[in-house]
């Protein structure tokens, strides 16, 4: 193959590759928004305001959640991937109303379990459960 053949092929898979992995991030930011656009709507919380409330209230304590380096806790369960299961606090079924409860009175759900009952307004309990339903 001529060398202007070969350097054409070349500049022609380029951007192949570029146009592939240009889609394959905007799927995956789309997919982000989605999942940060559902936790609010199911919640009426703020997944950012709950971050750093989780971060804040001390939960990474107890908890590890990948990409949060202040959760590395090991007396809870890890919480990434909370929001794909079907049962909290080995009772209750995965619901906003259900996770709200546990995060706001644990010991209400579980007397006596690990996870102490912490002060926190309505609006708080609703941002930590719209950040733990991002958590996927």
């Amino acid at each position: 193959m001529p060398l202007l053949q070969t350097r054409i092929a070349s500049v022609v898979i380029g951007l192949a590759v570029l146009a592939v992995g240009g889609a394959i991030y905007a799927n995956h930011r789309y997919a982000q928004l989605d999942i940060r656009h559902r936790a609010e709507v199911l919640t009426g919380g703020n997944p950012e305001r709950g971050r750093m409330l989780f971060v804040a209230k001390g939960c990474g304590g107890c908890h590890t959640i990948d990409g949060v380096r202040q959760a590395t806790g090991l007396v809870g369960p890890p919480l990434t991937g909370i929001a794909e299961r079907a049962i909290i606090a080995g009772k209750l079924a995965n619901n906003p109303a259900n996770l709200e409860t546990w995060i706001s009175t644990p010991q209400s759900v579980v007397p006596g379990n690990a996870m102490p009952d912490l002060p926190m307004t309505t609006a708080e309990v609703r941002d930590i459960a719209a950040f733990l339903y991002t958590q996927t």
